[in-house]
């Protein structure tokens, strides 16, 4: 005979979920490497309890007061159901339950209500388990996976995630009211996922906090200021050719999406978290269609008798920060250079730090990026002797992006002290040969600062030494207008004005 414990109940499935549920309210540990024994861990606040029922109906009971109505045909004049929108958010799950993911369940419900009503715009969203998701963005636009513990993802499923981005998709990671084990953990994955491109912090001037609202500063709960002192808003984002595929909030949103009266909670205020909200739905939509239409790209490869000796090469300088932002437009230009002068060219460009030995093996660099960024000693020491050994550096602010422009500009006063730029005017070799350039067409995005001119002046910077051009700086972009797909946030010339200048400027650094 088998004894029987007291008071023992056997454990059902239902019953592990309410253990883990109440676990989870309590912020208590519930699997091992959850993060909930980690610093800066904030537990998901408690679930409002289900009302019981009526005090006259016993639990699981059904009771109708009063007889139905009789059964009546529908009149085929009888108006039907709307059709459901199109799903633009998938809410991720999570293996620590509902509570995890879906603390607050309705901060995409109440999100997307707002945007209806701001915008006009009718979404829809679901629930799926990473399994589920499909590699094709246009069976899920935007992955949403807001949460508390850690976030992880396995081998093949990073891979699944890297070709959904690369695709056109775009992932959302909200550290649940700012909880920082999830947070730490969705940098690591996002840096496994492209260790190419590591997670930045976006800057002020990145279009997703300007593609709706204009969000120079946002509103913080006073539990932020443990935290962060500013008002900017703060992102952080993996960037892959000009385009931000994933974003991850460090504080949380969705108690502004499904407001929560907690002002110890790190998180953004109601309003600022759906402004937020609207800006990233906005660039995501808008950057995910012009994703579509450059899928394809041409890449030139060396031919065979292209030989190094006597041929224009580039190196691009690797720094740490986002220091490739495109990946084919060099080799673009480069085709345009060859088929423009008929002087050979070596597409395989290198990719190189300043502290390479092989340096000065590189006749000219190539200096790019968006965001900002700082030069360490070793690296302003380098490149100031290959400035006046008589190397050449050729650089751009991809998108026309001021965070660059700033950095660069505070970079090279390291490396040149008392030399400044100057503009090139009108009329200079390097706007005359081979192309005869006097304006440039511009994107619209450019265009809006310029009182909507269709085009403008070329604008090109110099620095000299000894009389002789060391630096030769665009502060608006072109490498996206090289690969003839800038975006419609960049601040750039047009396709093939573009083309022209930087040819020019090719032309220019090989005669100089």
């Amino acid at each position: 005979m088998k004894s029987v414990v007291s008071g023992y109940v056997p454990l059902t499935f239902a019953s592990f979920l309410a253990v883990m549920t109440a676990l989870t309210v309590c912020g208590a540990h519930i699997f091992d490497g959850d993060g909930s024994d980690e610093a800066g861990f904030i537990p998901p606040p408690p679930r409002k309890e289900i009302p019981p029922p009526p005090a006259n109906m016993a639990g699981g009971e059904t009771f109708i007061p009063y007889p139905p109505p009789p059964a009546t045909p529908a009149s085929r004049s009888e108006k039907k159901n709307p059709p459901k929108p199109p799903t633009m958010f998938t809410k991720l799950t999570s293996q620590y339950g509902e509570q995890d993911w879906n603390a607050r369940p309705n901060d995409l419900n109440n999100l997307l209500k707002a945007l209806k009503g701001m915008a006009e715009v009718d979404y829809d969203f679901e629930a799926k388990s990473f399994a589920e998701i499909d590699a094709d963005p246009d069976q899920n636009p935007i992955l949403y996976r807001s949460g508390h513990y850690h976030w992880s993802l396995n081998d093949e499923e990073k891979k699944k995630l890297r070709e959904y981005l690369l695709r056109g998709g775009t992932i959302i990671l909200n550290a649940g009211m700012g909880s920082k084990p999830f947070y730490d953990s969705a940098i690591k994955v996002l840096n496994e996922v492209f260790p190419e491109a590591p997670v930045r912090r976006l800057s002020p001037d990145h279009p997703i906090f300007h593609a709706y609202y204009s969000l120079d500063r946002v509103n913080y709960r006073p539990g932020v200021r443990s935290l962060f002192n500013g008002n900017e808003p703060w992102l952080d984002g993996v960037t892959i050719d000009c385009r931000t595929v994933a974003i991850v909030s460090r504080f949380g949103m969705e108690v502004g999406w499904d407001p929560l009266e907690d002002d110890a909670i790190i998180a953004y205020e109601p309003e600022s978290a759906q402004q937020l909200g609207m800006n990233i739905l906005s660039y995501a939509s808008a950057m995910r269609n012009w994703t579509l239409e450059n899928m394809k790209k041409t890449r030139f490869e060396d031919a065979k008798q292209v030989s190094v000796a006597g041929s224009m090469n580039i190196a691009q300088v690797i720094y740490d920060g986002e220091w490739k932002t495109r990946h084919v437009g060099l080799s673009v230009l480069l085709s345009q250079y060859n088929v423009k002068t008929g002087v050979p060219v070596k597409f395989s460009t290198k990719e190189l730090r300043l502290t390479d030995p092989k340096l000065f093996d590189a006749p000219v660099l190539y200096l790019t990026g968006h965001e900002s960024f700082t030069l360490k000693p070793d690296e302003i020491t380098a490149l100031r002797n290959y400035l006046t050994h008589g190397g050449l550096l050729i650089a751009e602010a991809c998108c026309g992006r001021k965070a660059f422009d700033v950095s660069f500009r505070e970079n090279l006063a390291r490396v040149l002290p008392g030399t400044s730029f100057s503009a090139l005017r009108s009329g200079h070799p390097l706007f005359r040969m081979p192309n005869d350039i006097s304006s440039m067409k511009v994107t619209p995005a450019l265009a809006k600062s310029y009182n909507n001119a269709p085009a403008i002046a070329p604008q090109v910077l110099t620095v000299e030494i000894d009389g002789n051009p060391a630096v030769i700086y665009s502060p608006i972009g072109m490498a996206g207008a090289w690969e003839l797909s800038p975006n419609k946030y960049c601040n750039s010339y047009l396709e093939d004005d573009a083309l022209k200048l930087g040819v020019n400027i090719l032309m220019y650094s090989s005669t100089r």
